[in-house]
């Protein structure tokens, strides 16, 4: 029989009314950070590559990584090599059982975020100074 209140039945929300705890977001983000780190990868190599192909090689290579495009993917893959490294080192107390705790859960997703962040800096800061 055909449902004749079809027009009135309430729809259920989708997921942008929904606000996703921390450490879900951090989850997909270290799902996230795990694949882009491709990118990084991927220059790098092609960079390295080139080094030991011929000089015309490289020094196209060369000016892509030091253009602020080349530039921008290394950052953003260093930044996503610490995060990725530390929701490693999360998961790893995970595996033993510690901190599953909501507010533990939290607390270490945020030390990933900043934590992810600030190393990133330090990775920098280092990388021009010396």
């Amino acid at each position: 029989m055909a449902d004749v209140n079809r027009g009135n039945r309430p729809l259920s929300p989708h997921l942008q009314v929904y606000r996703l705890p921390i450490p879900a977001v951090t989850s997909i983000l270290t799902r996230i950070t795990g694949h882009a780190l491709v990118a990084g990868i991927v220059l790098l190599v092609w960079w390295l590559v080139a080094a030991v192909s011929s000089p015309g090689a490289f020094a196209a290579a060369d000016w892509v990584l030091r253009s602020w495009l080349g530039f921008l993917v290394m950052t953003a893959s260093a930044w996503a090599l610490w995060f990725h490294a530390l929701s490693g080192v999360r998961h790893l107390f995970y595996d033993n059982g510690l901190g599953l705790e909501i507010e533990n859960a939290k607390r270490a997703s945020w030390g990933i975020i900043i934590g992810s962040v600030v190393l990133t800096i330090l990775s920098l800061i280092i990388f021009f100074v010396s």
